[in-house]
C-alpha cells in the first residue's frame, strides 16, 4: 500500500515539475520578452513600475555620463533587491546592455542614485559594437548570408523585439551575439578612443585597432537559429548545410564561431531556446577563422 502511495507522490512531482516548463514555452516568432522573469522578482517588480519614469532617467543619465552613450529604455524586470533594466545604444557602436537599479523591497524604496552595472558586461557589450562597426564589410556577409537563409522559409531568429527588451549581451541580431573574453586585447585602443571621443570617425577607430593581438580564441560569435514550423524538430541537413556553408566561408568576420538549431520554441522566463533536442556545434570543436 504504502509503496503504492509514494509511486503515486513521485509522478504527482513529476507532473508539477514538469507543468511550468511547458506552460512557459513560447513560438519563437511570437516571444517578445514578455513573462522573462529573474528569481525573487515579484514585489520588486511592482515597485520598479510604480517608478518607471525615475528609473528610467537614472539609467539614460548613467550611460551617458559613464560609457559616454545615448540609450533608450526597454525593459525594467524586478529581481533580488533591485530591479533589471535593459538598455540599447542609440546610433553606433549599436549594442544591447543593462543596468541595476537596488531596490530596498520593505521601505518600496528605488534607489536610483545607486544605479550600477557589470563593468566587464558593459565594456564588452560596447566593444563588440565598435568590432562590428571596424568590420563592417565582413558582418555584412555574415548578415546577408543569415538573412538569406532566413528568408528561404524554414529557419528563423529572435525578433527585434526579445532584443530589445530581455537582450543585454551586447552586439545582438536575431541570429547571433558577439562576445568577448577578458583577454580579448585588439578592440582595446578603439575601445579607449572611442571613450575618449565618442564622435570619432570609423575610419579612425579602424586605424588603432590592434591587428597583432588579435586571437579568434577570444572573439566569439554565437550563431541562433530556430525551426519556422511549430511542429518541426531541428533539421539535421540544415544543420550540416549551415555548418558546412560556415566553415567554407572566409570573407566572415574572423573569430570563432559556434551554432545551433533549436526547436520552434523558446522559454519565456529565461529566453533561453536551447533544448536537449538542439543540434550544437561549438565547444570543444568551434569553426575557428583565422
Amino acid at each position: 500500500m504504502n509503496s503504492a502511495n509514494n509511486k503515486q507522490d513521485s509522478e504527482k512531482a513529476k507532473e508539477t515539475q514538469a507543468a511550468p516548463s511547458e506552460e512557459s514555452l513560447i513560438s519563437v516568432q511570437d516571444y517578445t520578452g514578455e513573462g522573462y522573469a529573474l528569481p525573487y522578482g515579484k514585489e520588486t517588480d511592482k515597485i520598479a513600475d510604480e517608478n518607471l519614469d525615475q528609473i528610467k532617467e537614472a539609467a539614460i543619465k548613467f550611460f551617458k555620463e559613464k560609457y559616454k552613450t545615448d540609450v533608450a529604455v526597454h525593459n525594467v524586470v524586478g529581481a533580488k533587491d533591485g530591479a533589471t533594466v535593459f538598455v540599447e545604444s542609440k546610433g553606433k557602436p549599436h549594442f544591447y546592455t543593462y543596468a541595476v537599479v537596488p531596490i530596498e523591497e520593505l521601505e518600496k524604496k528605488v534607489m536610483s542614485e545607486k544605479i550600477w552595472a557589470d563593468e566587464f558586461q558593459v565594456e564588452n557589450a560596447i566593444k563588440g559594437g565598435l568590432y562590428h562597426m571596424i568590420f563592417n564589410e565582413e558582418f555584412q556577409q555574415l548578415d546577408d548570408y543569415l538573412e538569406t537563409l532566413a528568408a528561404e522559409g524554414q529557419v528563423t531568429g529572435k525578433t527585434k523585439d526579445a532584443l530589445q527588451n530581455v537582450g543585454g549581451h551586447g552586439y545582438m541580431t536575431p541570429y547571433y551575439f558577439i562576445a568577448l573574453t577578458s583577454k580579448e586585447e585588439a578592440i582595446k585602443p578603439v575601445y579607449d578612443l572611442y571613450i575618449s571621443n565618442p564622435d570619432e570617425s570609423t575610419e579612425n577607430l579602424r586605424n588603432v585597432y590592434d591587428e597583432g593581438a588579435f586571437n579568434p580564441e577570444n572573439f566569439k560569435i554565437n550563431i541562433q537559429l530556430f525551426m519556422a514550423e511549430k511542429q518541426a524538430e531541428p533539421n539535421e541537413e540544415i544543420f550540416n548545410q549551415v555548418t558546412k556553408e560556415l566553415e567554407e566561408m572566409d570573407s566572415i568576420p574572423k573569430g570563432t564561431y559556434s551554432f545551433a538549431l533549436n526547436d520552434n520554441f523558446i522559454d519565456k522566463q529565461s529566453s533561453e531556446g536551447a533544448k536537449d533536442n538542439s543540434l550544437k556545434r561549438g565547444f570543444p570543436d568551434y569553426i575557428i577563422k583565422e
